[in-house]
C-alpha cells in the first residue's frame, strides 16, 4: 500500500534553502488533510492513512503540539480549512464510507478547543473549495453524493452567528470538483475543475455582498485542467493558476494570469503642434489595457479525458 508521510520542511526563498520540520510529536503520516497558517503556527488536521482521521497538530517554533480530539469533528478527508485570524474552521469532506459531510468545527488554538459548526441550511460536499472573506467562510462546488454527483451550490458560513446562507444559483458556473478558489478582497473567483466526463477552463466571480455571479473570460484562458493551484496577487489584482492535469498521463507546467478588472489607462498628454507648413502632428497611441488573462499566447483546450483513478 501507499506510504503516508509525517515529514516536511521550511523553505527560505531568500537563501533558496530547506530546513526539515521536526518529527518529534508530529501527527501520524497522512494524505488529503488540510493546513492553515495562523501567523506563528501551522495547523494540520484530518486526512487519510488507511482510514479517515480527526487528529492533527500545531507546528511552531517550539515544535509540534497535538490538537485536542474532545468535541472535534468526525474523522474525514477531502475537507477544507480556513483561518479566521483567531480560529481554524474545518468543514465538509467525506467519511470512511466515501459519504459527503455537511458538518465541521471551529478550532481555537489558544484554548485547544472545538465548537461544532451549525448544520442548519448547510451544504453537503467533498472535493469543494473554501475561502475566508474576513467575516465569513464561503464554500462552493464539489461532490454531494457517494458517486460524486457534481454540484454548483455552496454556502456562506458566519461564525459570529453560527449560521449558513446559500450562494445564488443564478449565473453560477457549471457543477464541478477539483477546482480552485481565491478571495480578492471583494469577490471569490473559482476556476477550472472536473465534471465527468468534462475538464473545464471556465469559472466565475462571486460577490457575497450582492449574492451574484459573473462569468470569467475564456479568451486566452489556459488549457482546461483540474487539481491545479491558484493564488491571488493582491496589489496586482490578478489570479495566477498553474499546473494540474487533464488525464491520467497529461500534467501541465503551464498556467495563466487572470485580471479581474480593466486598469484605467494612463492619460496621454495632448501634443502641442509645432507650426510647420508641411507636417501634421502625429497622435500618441494609448496602450490597450489588460483584459481577461494577461498572457498573449492562447493555449488549445485538450480533448476531455477520463478522471484519473
Amino acid at each position: 500500500g501507499p506510504t503516508y508521510l509525517n515529514t516536511g520542511g521550511h523553505y527560505n526563498p531568500i537563501t533558496d534553502s530547506w530546513t526539515p520540520t521536526s518529527i518529534s510529536d508530529a501527527p501520524d503520516g497522512r494524505s488529503t488533510h488540510t493546513a492553515v497558517w495562523t501567523g506563528n503556527e501551522m495547523i494540520v488536521w484530518g486526512g487519510y492513512n488507511g482510514s479517515c482521521l480527526n487528529t492533527g497538530g500545531r507546528y511552531g517554533p517550539g515544535g509540534w503540539t497535538a490538537t485536542s480530539t474532545i468535541n472535534a469533528p468526525a474523522a474525514r478527508d477531502f475537507h477544507t480549512a480556513v483561518w479566521t485570524d483567531s480560529q481554524m474552521i474545518v468543514w465538509g469532506g467525506s467519511d470512511n464510507g466515501g459519504n459527503p459531510l455537511n458538518t465541521g468545527g471551529r478550532y481555537n488554538p489558544g484554548t485547544d478547543s472545538w465548537i461544532a459548526t451549525s448544520i442548519a441550511s448547510a451544504p453537503t460536499a467533498f472535493g469543494h473549495t473554501a475561502v475566508w472573506t474576513s467575516s465569513q467562510m464561503i464554500v462552493w462546488g464539489g461532490c454531494a453524493d457517494f458517486l460524486c454527483g457534481y454540484v454548483n451550490t455552496g454556502g456562506r458560513y458566519n461564525p459570529s452567528t453560527d449560521s449558513w446562507t446559500a450562494t445564488s444559483l443564478t449565473n453560477a458556473p457549471s457543477a464541478r470538483s477539483s477546482h480552485t478558489a481565491v478571495w480578492t478582497g471583494s469577490e471569490m473567483i473559482i476556476w477550472g475543475g472536473f465534471s465527468s466526463p468534462f475538464i473545464l477552463n471556465t469559472g466565475g466571480r462571486y460577490n457575497p455582498t450582492t449574492n451574484s455571479w459573473t462569468a470569467t473570460n475564456t479568451s486566452n484562458a489556459p488549457a482546461a485542467r483540474f487539481l491545479h493551484t491558484a493564488v491571488w496577487t493582491g496589489s496586482q489584482m490578478q489570479m495566477i493558476v498553474w499546473g494540474g492535469s487533464s488525464s491520467n498521463s497529461t500534467y501541465f507546467n503551464t498556467g495563466g494570469r487572470y485580471c479581474t478588472a480593466v486598469p484605467n489607462p494612463t492619460p496621454t498628454p495632448t501634443a502641442t503642434a509645432t507650426f510647420s507648413p508641411t507636417s501634421t502632428p502625429t497622435a500618441t497611441a494609448t496602450p490597450t489595457p489588460c483584459t481577461g488573462r494577461c498572457s498573449p499566447t492562447p493555449r488549445p483546450r485538450p480533448t476531455p479525458a477520463p478522471r484519473p483513478e
